[in-house]
């Protein structure tokens, strides 16, 4: 049994790595790719505060993502690589930082009260094969420390989902 307890006192760029430590060590051994998307979402949410969603989209197709584990409410189940946040992000194969939802173009509202947004492209062989989507209800919840770290988690899941 894995047992993982985030101390709220430490800085935002310690749980992040604490948050990488703990994927590390869940997915090491784990050849399921459903398994460990599901263990770490339950991990990115008791691990990052003030999130609504936390969760994985898997490219479906070349055109579109289709919804994987993930904690939060239900969402939307497929999206077309030319829209929302989780759509560009593939598309362009970049992660995206988005302040406020509201100021971006085609954003697809799954839970209304998701303010801000930070979508990471989870690589392998040279093509996207799914992102990492959080959403906050705080405005401009997102910084660069949590992309580097998100990214960091997208690098090592590249072989294990």
């Amino acid at each position: 049994m894995f047992e993982f307890v985030p101390d709220p006192a430490d800085s935002r760029a310690d749980r992040l790595g604490q948050l990488l430590e703990a994927a590390d060590a869940i997915t090491r051994n784990e050849s399921d790719a459903v398994a460990n998307m599901a263990n770490v979402a339950a991990l990115i949410w008791q691990f990052l505060p003030e999130l609504n969603w936390a969760g994985f989209y898997r490219m479906a197709s070349e055109d579109e993502l289709v919804l994987g584990p993930f904690c939060g409410k239900p969402a939307c189940i497929r999206i077309p690589l030319d829209s929302g946040v989780c759509g560009v992000a593939a598309a362009e194969g970049a992660t995206q930082i988005v302040a406020d939802v509201h100021d971006f173009p085609g954003h697809i509202a799954c839970d209304a009260d998701s303010r801000s947004e930070l979508v990471v492209p989870i690589w392998r062989g040279g093509k996207v094969i799914a992102v990492i989507d959080l959403d906050s209800p705080r405005p401009s919840r997102f910084d660069e420390t949590d992309a580097e770290g998100i990214e960091a988690l997208a690098a090592l899941l590249s072989d294990r989902i």
